[in-house]
């Protein structure tokens, strides 16, 4: 019925290996955006909505890069929070001493 021979075996689906230490970093790094996501929304009290909205895009965008970094394992996650956090504090200040905001 069946032929004699060597018999074979493969694998029915192949695994993929992925270090942790990245997706730590990328766990890590997450939090902290949603930390800064924190003060983008309260940022709202002093940001006028012509310049928070866009804002509140650009943190979006960055967390979708984020979420991207760390589908690819990468170690560069924590650009994405920390991108955000520059990116805020320059807006915050240059509003205060620019344009005259008060919070």
């Amino acid at each position: 019925m069946f032929a004699a021979g060597p018999e074979r075996h493969t694998a029915a689906v192949e695994t993929v290996t992925r270090a942790r230490g990245p997706l730590v970093v990328a766990g890590l790094a997450a939090v902290l955006h949603l930390v800064v996501g924190y003060f983008y929304l309260a940022g709202g009290l002093v940001i006028p909505g012509y310049v928070l909205f866009p804002l509140w895009a650009v943190w979006l965008l960055l967390a979708w890069w984020l979420v991207t970094l760390a589908r690819r394992n990468s170690w560069w996650t924590p650009l994405a929070p920390v991108a955000a956090a520059v990116l805020f504090l320059v807006v915050i200040t240059v509003g205060e001493q620019v344009l005259g905001w008060q919070g």
